[in-house]
């Protein structure tokens, strides 16, 4: 929440005004160790200076507000024009528009697929958790837009129009016909009332045309967030089964296609974004890729927003930690600043290794994903087993984490004007968008199971760390004789016992000795409770916050 610095003792009529903190803002969202050396170490230091320009804008009183705006006035449905005309479209507040531009233009949405730079995906990953300080809402479309380059790649002859308007750097909101527009935003639409995640019980039907490659779709999705898009990769059944299909809301003649929204969802958090209903009649489509293989087409989509997913999470636990932190410096109680009281530094140390290993591991998984797209083969495997545990796990962590985070305010944290309520009600989000808990884990399982190189990739990364800490060995070890043992009913407990290990790993490596011994001891070697704050004694607290907190500790 954005305010106006008061002046100093204000008096009322009863009292002053003291012991409040004052506004975070400005900060520098870029202010973070962790990231500034996962962004060097994964191959995209020379985008340093971009993303702590970004991130000193992500920080500023404009920005912030505009994501306050954005979530206070909530986007609106229009179904027809004044005279009675359909038209289907979502309004937004202009501090929506606002956020979208800047992100767009930083190169947070398609862009990296244009870039022959390696690290690019790492650069763009970096500029997501420091954007994302504004609003999580406004994440979706170029998170989308993103994902879309590489499946839309299955039909060559659409991506060759496509791809160089989805990942150009204009923002341009207005609906019109696509090749006429100097930018474009890509949404998707699987899932249906009946199935969920379970998309090939999808009934949307795909009718051919007289022209080759062209479908007519009828049905509903039920869950299609960001309707205002350009363009849509959606799931539909063809007469050779499920296939995936391009989707434009504006025909190259003009016209609009059908493209029904239905309602708006009303949904806990992520209020700034649309997330909709829409219905398709007679609607135009193209198809992308064999018929029949839509899931196979439309999941290179997925692994790309799965790994947005754990971004969004490491960026919602580092801003939550960075106002906690905040208010900790500046709120007295019981005659000494709440900084400087052994129990609130335990909890805030226990935060930010959380949120160090959550955004180490996120700018591993994006440097994974930026070489597998140069084709290294190894990181490919690595990827595809490594993005799904994070997926799982940071997520899973991220509401505990933002609670934990606001209950550091007090009662001041649990009122909408210190902002805190927003990030919360956003986290559980992370761990439901792209395959909730259990279909992450099982995707885990099944790449155990068909894919035999996933597990050689994610032990040959845990190796690196062999020989320096006794308990992530350990754990290593433990974790490889679960590998034949563990079923359905075990898959967290399994997918949990690689995310940890994976993120020590990563920590003993390139971490302070002070914040990868914390991390091993509690979370590995059980000298940990079952709430944040209860690090063991000899945790080095002031290091790991020195680290950690705007300014130090």
């Amino acid at each position: 929440m954005v305010s106006t610095p008061a002046p100093a003792h204000p008096r009322h009529a009863t009292h002053d005004v003291t012991n409040q903190a004052p506004p975070s803002v400005p900060y520098d969202a870029s202010e973070d160790p962790a990231l500034l050396e996962g962004l060097r170490r994964e191959g995209a230091g020379w985008a340093e200076e971009e993303v702590r320009l970004l991130g000193r804008r992500a920080g500023s009183a404009e920005a912030q507000e505009w994501g306050e705006l954005a979530n206070r006035h909530e986007p609106l449905l229009r179904t027809h024009d004044r005279y009675g005309n359909r038209i289907d479209e979502v309004e937004f507040h202009p501090a929506w528009h606002h956020l979208m531009r800047v992100a767009v233009g930083a190169g947070l949405a398609g862009a990296p697929w244009a870039d022959a730079r390696p690290g690019a995906h790492v650069a763009r990953t970096a500029g997501g958790l420091v954007w994302g300080h504004t609003d999580a809402g406004h994440g979706c479309p170029t998170s989308m837009t993103y994902a879309a380059v590489p499946a839309l790649r299955a039909q060559p002859d659409l991506a060759k129009v496509y791809e160089p308007l989805l990942t150009g750097r204009e923002y341009d909101p207005v609906l019109r016909v696509p090749t006429e527009k100097p930018g474009l935003l890509a949404g998707m639409g699987m899932t249906e009332k009946q199935g969920g995640s379970d998309v090939r019980t999808n009934t949307t039907a795909a009718t051919p045309t007289a022209e080759p490659g062209v479908y007519t779709l009828r049905g509903h999705k039920w869950f299609t967030s960001a309707p205002m898009c350009d363009v849509f990769l959606v799931l539909a059944q063809a007469p050779g089964g499920l296939s995936c299909f391009l989707v434009p809301r504006v025909l190259p003649d003009g016209s609009r296609n059908t493209f029904r929204i239905q309602r708006l969802k009303d949904k806990l958090g992520n209020r700034s974004n649309a997330s909709s209903e829409p219905e398709f009649d007679e609607t135009v489509a193209w198809l992308v890729g064999p018929e029949g293989r839509g899931v196979k087409t439309i999941i290179e989509m997925v692994n790309c927003t799965r790994l947005d997913c754990v971004m969004s999470s490491a960026t919602l636990m580092r801003k939550s930690l960075v106002e906690a932190g905040h208010h900790a410096r500046h709120r007295s109680a019981f005659g000494a600043r709440l900084l400087d009281q052994p129990l609130m530094r335990n909890v805030l140390a226990d935060l930010a290794l959380e949120s160090e290993a959550a955004t180490t591991l996120t700018l591993r998984l994006a440097g994974a994903a930026d070489r597998a797209v140069r084709g290294d083969e190894g990181e490919r495997a690595f990827r595809r087993i490594a993005t799904a545990v994070g997926k799982y796990w940071v997520t899973k962590r991220g509401p505990a984490f933002t609670a934990e985070a606001l209950e550091c305010l007090g009662g001041n944290g649990y009122v909408e004007e210190s902002g805190m309520p927003r990030h919360y009600r956003e986290a559980p989000l992370l761990s439901i968008w792209e395959g909730s808990g259990n279909v992450n884990a099982l995707d885990v399982l099944r790449a155990l199971g068909r894919e035999p190189g996933a597990a050689d990739a994610l032990f040959a990364e845990l190796a690196l760390a062999r020989g320096a800490d006794a308990r992530l060995d350990a754990a290593v070890a433990r974790l490889k004789d679960r590998l034949a043992e563990t079923d359905q009913v075990g898959a967290r407990r399994l997918v949990e016992a690689m995310a940890l290990a994976l993120q020590a790993s990563l920590l003993v490596r390139h971490a302070p000795a002070a914040i990868a011994d914390a991390f091993c001891a509690s979370r590995l070697g059980g000298d940990w409770g079952h709430a944040f704050g209860t690090l063991p004694a000899g945790a080095d607290l002031n290091a790991i916050l020195d680290r950690a907190l705007p300014g130090g500790a």
